[in-house]
């Protein structure tokens, strides 16, 4: 070998693209996955709330101090300094701190003779989601306000399915109902060919 021979070529390490890819589809749903997890965890209280016809503040109670802790992590990269990062702490807290206030007077034993359980869950739900949108508002993160949104367009949906629960299960009914006739109907016939 002589001094001129460079040797054996060594390639630096590159990852590649499908790899770099994954990485990068992962890490966007592994940011993502607080808003969805509060989107479902609100679906689901509001759809307890529509079946058992019964209100459940301590759900809710929960889930506010886990959506302000999802936005202060949403504006927590935007806020520079320990000071803007002390008044977005302050901001959300007194933000959400005011929903419970609400919620809470919402479920007096006053105001409950007034509204019934549906109409309970959902004025709260109501009161979530525009609290959702503004808090959004408030660290600018289109994430929280598009999670607001989303809650906001639930709520005409919800209303109407409790308003149309039967009708909903007679829909849902004649479906299954059809899909089990086509089904019984081919499999038959590949029995026959068979």
């Amino acid at each position: 070998m002589s001094t001129t021979d460079p040797g054996p070529a060594v390639r630096p390490s590159v990852p590649q693209a499908g790899t770099t890819h994954k990485l990068l589809h992962l890490n966007f749903w592994i940011r993502e996955l607080p808003f969805s997890l509060v989107l479902i965890l609100t679906m689901v209280g509001v759809a307890y709330t529509s079946f058992s016809k019964q209100p459940i503040t301590g759900f809710w109670e929960i889930l506010a101090p886990l959506i302000a802790l999802v936005c202060i992590g949403a504006g927590w990269e935007s806020a520079a300094d320990n000071s803007a990062r002390l008044r977005l702490i302050l901001t959300q807290v007194l933000h959400w701190l005011a929903f419970l206030v609400v919620m809470n007077m919402m479920l007096l034993a006053s105001v409950q003779r007034i509204f019934n359980a549906n109409a309970t869950g959902l004025a709260i739900f109501t009161l979530l989601a525009l609290g959702t949108f503004t808090a959004g508002v408030h660290v600018l993160s289109w994430q929280v306000c598009l999670l607001g949104l989303i809650m906001a367009l639930g709520i005409p949906a919800i209303a109407w399915i409790e308003n149309s629960a039967l009708i909903v299960v007679l829909i849902a009914g004649v479906a299954i109902g059809i899909g089990v006739v086509l089904w019984w109907h081919f499999h038959d016939r590949r029995a026959r060919i068979a």
